[in-house]
């Protein structure tokens, strides 16, 4: 079985499975011997792992929206449809988009909408969870990042995947405090994680959902 190690001062050897490739972690002193005996102990679960990875791929290549399909929006399913003319947008009901698109039209005009409706609904929540907590960032973005849900810079700037607007209104909250709590401690320290159980005694609740998130939009092909 082909892998590729990446070796660092860690202490103990860990396994890692993504787009297709086995990644073993090794610490530096950790023998060859010592790590293939480690990767043949666990070839059934890299197999597994393979195998579900192949058909994670295979969803995400075939990835496509036609009018009748639902799509998220704050954890809740909505209908795609046609609406005459030419504009885009959400009734409370629905996504609506022009007639006689296209599958990748189709996906073009939900983002569309989508990035909208983050910037509609993410910066006045992180507004009025901001007074709450206190404190004030430099500046609320929303951006098209694929693997993380916010970050916060150094100069206190936050910002926001518009995807994040996929997930229930309590895990955008929990993200929204998450990043807020970076304007505090730039890490996650006890003490980090003490701020945002301060303010959400569930948060990992919250974090749960985002995880299922993630697995299904591994499976979406958004971009």
């Amino acid at each position: 079985m082909k892998y590729t190690i990446l070796r660092s001062k860690r202490k103990t050897i860990a396994l890692y499975v993504r787009n297709g490739t086995v990644e073993v972690r090794a610490p530096l002193w950790a023998r060859q011997s010592e790590i293939d005996k480690f990767v043949v102990g666990h070839e059934k679960w890299i197999r597994d792992k393979l195998e579900k990875s192949k058909t994670q791929q295979l969803q995400y290549d075939n990835f496509a929206l036609k009018y009748g399909d639902t799509t998220l929006y704050r954890g809740k399913e909505y209908p795609i449809i046609a609406k005459e003319g030419s504009r885009v947008g959400f009734d409370i009901n629905h996504f609506y988009i022009p007639p006689s698109l296209n599958p990748d039209e189709i996906k073009k005009a939900c983002i569309q909408i989508y990035q909208i409706l983050a910037k509609n609904y993410i910066p006045r929540r992180v507004l009025t969870l901001s007074n709450a907590m206190g404190l004030t960032p430099s500046a609320i973005k929303i951006n098209s990042a694929k693997t993380r849900w916010g970050s916060c810079s150094s100069k206190k700037s936050i910002n926001f995947s518009w995807r994040l607007i996929m997930a229930n209104d309590e895990a955008i909250d929990y993200v929204i405090i998450h990043e807020l709590a970076h304007l505090i401690e730039m890490n996650h320290s006890p003490r980090f994680w003490g701020i945002v159980e301060a303010v959400l005694p569930d948060y990992r609740k919250h974090k749960a959902h985002l995880k299922e998130l993630q697995r299904r939009l591994a499976t979406e092909n958004w971009s």
